[in-house]
């Protein structure tokens, strides 16, 4: 299914949506592996490498060799993985044009490591055009971070994890992982265990969880995020463990065949083709594509039980979310908020954060509470989220918050109390101004909207004395209002406390 079919499926099983125009996306929410794979370090204006440099380590001579090994690797890889390893490519350039900025410095180390690092890349990709159709977990797997050796080991397997991404020079540009791990097989078909501790420091045992699973002719491993440079001084960061890789066929990459099951679990859209770089994350991962697959089964079996005004607006909010699933892996894979290092590649974090988006929007859709009465609970929508809860005195407490995705300044906090008057919930409890655009919370069918009338407050707003007190205290200007749906208690619907997101 296309990408603008998908968004039809999702919101509203008909063609009523339009489609999100592939032209009117931003740069970067596409999909890597729509760009161009050959690394421009020389020539033109602009260019990354100084025209010296270039003459002298030959740059173009290399980078025409790791093109020329990347189509053939291309010309050989299944039609699912062909965008996988474009992205892998993609990522890799944006590696060395970074690290290519460093060059303007008299330091000749660098300079043959970024050389090296180039006929090294080559030399992978050549590897890889002979990878394809190995059976099993075992052998050498790369991509542009580095490598995952795994070796059967006690009913298991051992993996020699060694990653490194240098973007230029400086400790603050350098990723670096090396470390050991065992997996043995887990539930949904992954192979899970733990990084072991770091020879230099044996007493630290705690590990965190790593995972790996076929996906068609790729390795998926999903390591953990945290920062364990204490624990680990060969490995102070594993957020760039979490990838795909890519089998080695080189003959001392390739180990004792065993068996594994290499089927690529497929979402609802066309993995060949995908849109969107949230679209090539969900294709990378097993998870990620079965919860693509429980969105459509839920969404389905939803719709028709609900009344139209509902169904009305859960389907706008559903169009909403499809746009915030669009921006959540691009968002959290270079964000923002780190602003030394947001042209690092964080793809724990990222792959998680698109993870956990999917979850919580499958424990609204099979949870939805339509016949739920009254205001108590928890509600939900693609962009607040709210728990209500009865008091002692026979009142309300509201508490949750409003978030702009991928923007922490732009949130909204809601903490309210009040009781029912003539049906309807009012609450002016500990503001200056209680008469003056008060909390509200009101049902509208199996929906509940919050504070209707601040988008018009907000957008009259000017700071002033006179005016309301702004619900938003991040920014006076932001509207609290929302239109949130009924939702079961779940574990996947755990952001209550104003987190980015």
């Amino acid at each position: 299914m296309s990408a603008s079919r998908r968004l039809s499926a999702l919101a509203v099983a008909a063609a009523c949506l339009v489609p999100v125009s592939a032209n009117a996306m931003d740069e970067y929410l596409r999909a890597s592996s729509h760009g161009p794979t050959l690394l421009g370090l020389c020539g033109g204006a602009g260019a990354a490498a100084s025209s010296a440099a270039c003459t002298e380590m030959d740059l173009d001579a290399l980078t025409a060799r790791i093109e020329k090994a990347l189509q053939v690797a291309l010309a050989k890889a299944p039609a699912t993985i062909r965008p996988l390893l474009k992205r892998d490519q993609a990522w890799f350039n944006e590696i060395m044009l970074n690290a290519a900025e460093s060059m303007t410095q008299p330091d000749d180390d660098f300079r043959e490591a970024f050389v090296a690092t180039l006929r090294r890349r080559a030399t992978t990709l050549e590897g890889v055009a002979q990878g394809f159709g190995r059976p099993g977990v075992a052998g050498r797997w790369v991509n542009a971070f580095g490598s995952v050796t795994v070796t059967p080991a006690d009913g298991g397997y051992r993996l020699a994890i060694d990653t490194s991404a240098v973007y230029g020079t400086g400790s603050d540009r350098r990723r670096e992982c090396k470390a050991m791990a065992e997996v043995r097989p887990g539930p949904g078909g992954w192979l899970t265990g733990v990084v072991l501790p770091d020879d230099a420091k044996p007493a630290k045992a705690e590990g965190g969880g790593i995972k790996m699973r076929r996906q068609g002719e790729t390795l998926r491993v999903i390591g953990g995020q945290q920062w364990l440079d204490e624990e680990r001084p060969s490995c102070e960061y594993m957020w760039q463990v979490t990838a795909s890789y890519f089998a080695d066929g080189r003959p001392d990459a390739v180990a004792a065949a065993d068996k594994a099951d290499a089927s690529f679990v497929a979402p609802t859209f066309d993995c060949t083709r995908p849109i969107t770089a949230s679209d090539e994350e969900i294709c990378a991962d097993p998870d990620l594509a079965e919860n693509d697959r429980k969105l459509n089964r839920a969404w389905k079996a939803l719709l028709p039980r609900l009344d139209e005004a509902t169904r009305r607006a859960l389907t706008e909010d559903q169009r909403n979310w499809v746009g915030s699933q669009t921006n959540q892996y691009p968002q959290f894979l270079h964000p923002a908020w780190e602003k030394t290092t947001s042209y690092m590649h964080f793809t724990s974090d990222a792959r998680d954060k698109l993870d956990r988006l999917q979850r919580e929007r499958i424990a609204l859709l099979d949870g939805f509470d339509d016949k739920r009465s009254g205001l108590a609970g928890i509600w939900l929508g693609y962009n607040a989220i709210l728990k209500v809860t009865a008091t002692k005195d026979g009142g309300l407490k509201a508490e949750g918050w409003k978030w702009d995705q991928g923007d922490w300044k732009a949130g909204c906090d809601y903490e309210m109390t009040g009781k029912i008057v003539n049906g309807a919930f009012r609450s002016g409890s500990g503001r200056k101004n209680p008469d003056k655009n008060p909390d509200t919370l009101e049902r509208d069918h199996a929906s509940l909207i919050v504070n209707r009338l601040d988008d018009v407050f907000a957008r009259k707003r000017d700071g002033s004395d006179e005016a309301d007190e702004p619900k938003c205290k991040r920014n006076y200007t932001n509207s609290s209002t929302a239109r949130l749906f009924p939702a079961r208690p779940s574990p996947d619907i755990d952001n209550l406390g104003g987190s980015i997101r």
